[in-house]
């Protein structure tokens, strides 16, 4: 993998997928060369969850290219220095994740978004799970927090919920 270029790689690949999303081919298990298969493990991604980028941006146009390199970088950056490279076997399944009224500090969702982003993070979510989904993109949007510095916050705090409150409530005032 050229480190150097690695966003333009992730781009041409993105657009590559969005181009056949859009031309209805919804089977993501076919966009993929050996090539790309190695890309992507490279920084600890799985071909569905680089899928769910381009299909909610297909179907939605958010979230943003943009925005999913700079959550995969923010992914890619965390497997290299804190997992050594290395993929985690554990898998958060849906039913693990708090629920989506529970709240943290009066702070509803936190708790979910709070266990997503490290999964994310750690490359641990089930398939079915997308950090920066549309329930968390409009919490995110609600405490104005762009969903790559809550990934570098949860790194940066540990996953410590007292940080991460603090973290939400000095965005939401700000």
């Amino acid at each position: 993998m050229n480190n150097y270029q690695w966003d333009t790689q992730f781009t041409e690949l993105f657009e590559r997928c969005l181009d056949r999303y859009r031309g209805g081919d919804e089977d993501f298990t076919g966009y993929y060369s050996d090539e790309d298969h190695d890309f992507l493990k490279s920084f600890g991604y799985k071909p569905r969850e680089f899928f769910d980028f381009v299909e909610d941006f297909g179907d939605g146009a958010e979230p943003t290219l943009t925005t999913a390199i700079l959550v995969a970088s923010a992914r890619r950056d965390y497997f290299k220095w804190e997992m050594n490279g290395d993929l985690s076997t554990r898998e958060i399944k849906p039913a693990d994740l708090p629920g989506k009224s529970e709240t943290l500090d009066d702070i509803v969702w936190l708790p979910r978004i709070i266990m997503k982003a490290v999964g994310k993070l750690r490359g641990e979510l089930d398939p079915e799970i997308m950090f920066c989904c549309g329930g968390d993109r409009n919490f995110l949007r609600t405490h104005n927090i762009a969903p790559a510095d809550f990934l570098r916050a949860i790194w940066s705090s540990g996953g410590d919920a007292d940080k991460m409150v603090s973290f939400v409530k000095s965005h939401a005032s700000g």
